[in-house]
């Protein structure tokens, strides 16, 4: 019996060790670029359309409808020298992180197919950022047809000093002071000839004066202190794509990465822009047949043969390249079964997957559809491990939302580098925050504003959750005001946070709102 009571407290004292849930994080306002006065008329081709950090986190990188590009780089770790990591070693004080603008290069533009009669609009529809090479920074950007690769670089910029040469500075440009015949001492010409031997000047007994030309002007090159970015476009690779990109991802190889558009997904070397190998093909024989199309694709962060793509119906398939060449069999399935009952006529609609990431150790992949946020485990099929309903109470509008064309919104979803938290957008230029931790009831609502004005959301699961392998399966809601947003103002449907991106290593969230760039830290 004293052993049986031995391990009843050993146990007990061991749960009590367990470290709980993570604490809900403080969201703080950073910086925010291209901000708009008050009645200010945003400008369609301002408007941004993409968001990427890279993989240090030094840089960002953010693309709009006008096909620009631009790119900002991180400052607060250089202030003191060293890597961030340096610094946090040393007494100074730890800042956030705080980014400048850095240089905007104009990466599409406006096309026409003339075979189908098609405009093909300018506008950025995702930027991944490729593996850094002797300083230069290397990136993926695509429209709906077109993907280029950038080379961004700095160099030093090459200046004409001055025109009107010093004769006495005239041996140090280059130029020949005197020659062995200077003995017999001519007559010159303003312009350097002899007038002598006007017809036939270049000969042996042509010399230049002691001193040189005084009147020749040269122009001298010297190369300045001062740096420029450039941006080159180094490869293209176009028409492989009969309907729109939405999706292209870096494979962890660093030689290849996929497109993907609403029935195909391409496998492109970046090295070769004219060649690439269709590895989905979901068109069907008659496209009367046709029920469902790729919406999202993304590869797996570590295994280089392994990708996901999400549906029009709220599946996600995991296919393995080494399976075939054609991976239209996937090997894994990720779908959640409707209740029955509950089928309406938006089920289809709102059930559409609009994005997936993949987490940073590739164990789970985050999705995004109309109403919610799923979490799945690669190694659990049966259905996701967390689901957060993003904003419930549009529910009862979802006719009007299908009237505006509201519902056909593609919102993104992110989640943070330690894999604890995820994070999308919503109406009103709100996002959400929901801890994802086993136990944790985080459901934090911000505004994309200098005064995010956060309000915490805790809530117990809506449906009682069950135990699956240490992760539970629990459905959390964001705030459930009927009929106005998290801060009791109405509900703007016109203003709309599509694009954020989390930080890879730290708790910083970057935004997009119209054509305003919103950073915030934690």
């Amino acid at each position: 019996m004293n052993g049986g009571d031995e391990e009843v407290a050993t146990a007990a004292a061991a749960g009590a060790s367990q470290p709980g849930p993570p604490q809900p994080l403080e969201w703080k306002f950073s910086q925010v670029f291209g901000e708009r006065t008050a009645g200010e008329e945003v400008q369609e081709v301002d408007i941004i359309s993409a968001i990427e950090f890279d993989k240090s986190g030094d840089h960002l990188a953010t693309g709009d409808r006008g096909g620009r590009v631009v790119l900002f780089e991180r400052t607060d770790a250089k202030d003191h020298g060293g890597s961030r990591r340096d610094v946090e070693r040393m007494d100074y004080p730890i800042r956030h992180p705080e980014f400048r603008y850095k240089t905007e290069f104009q990466s599409h533009e406006p096309e026409f197919d003339y075979l189908k009669s098609l405009e093909i609009e300018e506008k950025i529809n995702k930027i991944r950022w490729c593996q850094t090479a002797n300083g230069s920074l290397f990136l993926l950007s695509t429209n709906d047809k077109t993907i280029k690769f950038w080379k961004v670089q700095e160099k030093k910029v090459k200046k004409i000093s001055e025109m009107n040469m010093d004769p006495s500075k005239a041996v140090g440009n280059g130029g020949v002071a005197s020659s062995s015949n200077s003995a017999n001492p001519k007559s010159f010409l303003a312009n350097g000839g002899c007038p002598e031997q006007s017809s036939s000047y270049l000969n042996n007994d042509f010399s230049f004066p002691p001193g040189g030309i005084p009147s020749l002007r040269l122009p001298t090159v010297v190369t300045s202190h001062e740096t420029s970015l450039m941006a080159r476009c180094r490869r293209v690779y176009a028409h492989a794509h009969d309907y729109h990109i939405n999706s292209i991802s870096n494979n962890s190889d660093g030689e290849t990465f996929i497109s993907a558009d609403d029935l195909r997904i391409n496998l492109w070397n970046l090295e070769i822009s004219n060649q690439s190998f269709n590895i989905v093909d979901v068109k069907p024989a008659n496209m009367e047949d046709l029920t469902e199309v790729i919406t999202s694709a993304e590869f797996h962060p570590t295994h280089c043969n392994t990708l996901a793509y999400s549906s029009s119906k709220g599946s996600i398939r995991l296919i393995d390249l080494r399976q075939s060449a054609l991976c239209d069999s996937h090997a894994k399935l990720f779908e959640e079964t409707e209740a029955p009952g509950s089928r309406s006529f938006f089920t289809e609609i709102i059930a559409s997957i609009s994005d997936i990431k993949f987490a940073k150790d590739g164990r789970y992949i985050l999705s995004r559809d109309y109403m919610t946020l799923k979490l799945w485990d690669i190694n659990m099929d049966s259905g996701p491990v967390s689901t957060f309903q993003v904003h419930e109470y549009l529910r009862p509008k979802l006719c009007d939302l299908y009237e505006n064309d509201s519902i056909f919104d593609k919102f993104e979803c992110c989640l943070s580098g330690d894999g604890l938290r995820v994070a999308t957008g919503s109406y009103s230029n709100l996002f959400r925050v929901f801890g994802c931790a086993p136990g944790s009831t985080e459901a934090t609502t911000l505004e994309a504003s200098k005064n995010p004005m956060s309000r915490r959301q805790v809530q117990t699961p809506s449906r009682p959750s069950r135990s699956l392998s240490s992760i539970t399966r629990v459905v959390r809601r964001g705030a459930d005001a009927a009929g106005v947003d998290a801060n009791g103002n109405s509900f703007d449907f016109t203003t709309k946070l599509l694009h954020l991106a989390w930080h890879p290593t730290e708790n910083s969230i970057a935004c997009a709102a119209a054509n305003s760039l919103y950073m915030y830290y934690a």
